[in-house]
């Protein structure tokens, strides 16, 4: 039965997420999980969790924590990477805090903006150092990234190493639902067709039966008035002509015109919280409360989640084809109006043979120049880690869609410098 090694295994509940998938997988129940983290305490927490979870599914499965990741990862089929980069305080709220010193304000901060970048650039040389584990010690793995920023990181493994390397989200799943959800429309028997970047792939096409459904959603959602969760991203439906499949709050800070310090009121006129990470005190407390009632419940269950994970395990397993969104490197032209370099987020067909990324084709004019925008900042951030040259940095800042409409270059600069500054322990790499 198949190896699962899961890097970053101390994200509990995403851990139970992905495994509990496994487990109830038949072409996987019988798989070695091995579990790393360099958190011991936060190991050993998901360990006894899912040990529990494996008895209460029938025990097919083993479960063992590793303190060594050449030894978790060795003779894996499959590397389940989640880590994160930097604790929450400072590393994480440093994102946030020096660029708001500058009057630059963000939401997630985890996938582009001075919070991607520089997510970006810890994260690259702890995934190329995994990679030399990998091609060491389980060089056929697939690597199933969830990590962001998701193209930065997933571009950087692919462009610079031998692994096999996609990169997974689940925003596209839940795009056609949310939207149609929204606007009181049946979301049964919908077919849709998206493809892009990841966090800003476009719903193209969305029809039930052979019948647009886009019609009618234009029609509802021009006539929609109250403060909703979904303004930025009708707003990108009324202007840019389709939805997209990122929330309103965190693809907001992807483009220039939401966040703006002479427009202030734009927050509250798209509802966009800038301030959210203040309370991550209070939200890590309730995540651990959340974990703390999994680890002690005897009676612990699950069942089958979206995420892709257990889907294109089973799909390799059982040479039975499945379909994905993943995010590959555009060779070939998959969006043929993107940049070969770029990380995209497009249909890609799975089976025994592996991970196979379909043609996609042209994107409409509009939604390729913005999704290139980002594209110029992800590349440039990519650049910076591969070659460790600091001009890069400030280049990727530079080009960054918000950044650089809200702030001077030399403010930039000086802001660069204050966050690499802030980030040393992780970037001893980059040269002066």
């Amino acid at each position: 039965m198949p190896k699962i090694a899961f890097i970053g295994a101390g994200s509990t509940i995403f851990a139970k997420n992905i495994l509990g998938d496994c487990m109830k997988t038949p072409s996987l129940e019988g798989s070695h999980m091995a579990l790393y983290d360099i958190n011991i305490e936060r190991l050993g927490q998901s360990e006894k969790m899912l040990q529990n979870l494996n008895q209460n599914l029938g025990g097919k499965a083993t479960v063992q924590a590793y303190t060594d990741r050449k030894e978790a990862l060795r003779g894996a089929d499959y590397v389940i990477n989640a880590i994160a980069v930097g604790e929450l305080i400072p590393t994480i709220m440093s994102d946030f805090e020096i660029p708001e010193k500058y009057g630059l304000y963000q939401t997630v901060a985890d996938t582009l903006g001075m919070g991607g970048l520089f997510r970006g650039l810890r994260t690259i040389p702890v995934m190329l150092d995994m990679a030399k584990d990998m091609e060491e010690v389980c060089p056929d793995a697939w690597l199933l990234n969830y990590t962001n920023p998701m193209a930065i990181v997933t571009g950087a493994m692919i462009q610079a190493t031998g692994i096999k390397t996609v990169g997974l989200c689940h925003s596209v799943q839940t795009c056609a639902r949310e939207l149609l959800e929204g606007l009181g429309m049946d979301t049964a028997d919908v077919r849709w067709r998206i493809g892009g970047i990841n966090h800003q792939a476009w719903l193209l096409e969305i029809t039930r039966n052979g019948v647009d459904l886009y019609p009618e959603i234009r029609r509802r959602a021009a006539q929609r008035t109250d403060l909703h969760p979904d303004m930025v991203r009708y707003d990108f439906m009324k202007w840019f002509g389709y939805f997209v499949t990122e929330s309103s709050s965190h693809g907001s800070e992807y483009v220039p015109y939401y966040h703006k310090r002479h427009y202030p009121e734009l927050k509250e006129k798209y509802s966009l919280p800038t301030d959210g990470y203040k309370n991550w005190g209070r939200g890590k407390a309730e995540y651990w409360q959340e974990v703390n009632g999994m680890i002690e419940n005897k009676n612990l269950g699950h069942e089958r989640s979206h995420e892709y994970a257990s889907y294109i395990m089973e799909a390799m397993e059982t040479n039975i084809p499945y379909e994905i969104a993943g995010n590959v490197l555009n060779t070939g032209g998959l969006i043929s109006n993107l940049p070969e370099k770029a990380c995209v987020e497009v249909p890609c067909l799975v089976s025994a043979g592996g991970i196979l990324p379909t043609r996609f084709g042209e994107l409409p004019p509009q939604c390729a120049a913005l999704n290139r925008t980002n594209i110029n900042m992800q590349l440039l951030t990519i650049e910076a880690a591969l070659t460790g040259k600091r001009e890069h940095v400030y280049h990727a800042a530079m080009l960054d869609p918000h950044t650089s409409s809200e702030l001077s270059i030399d403010d930039i600069v000086k802001m660069c410098d204050e966050m690499m500054e802030a980030n040393r322990p992780f970037l001893s790499y980059l040269q002066n």
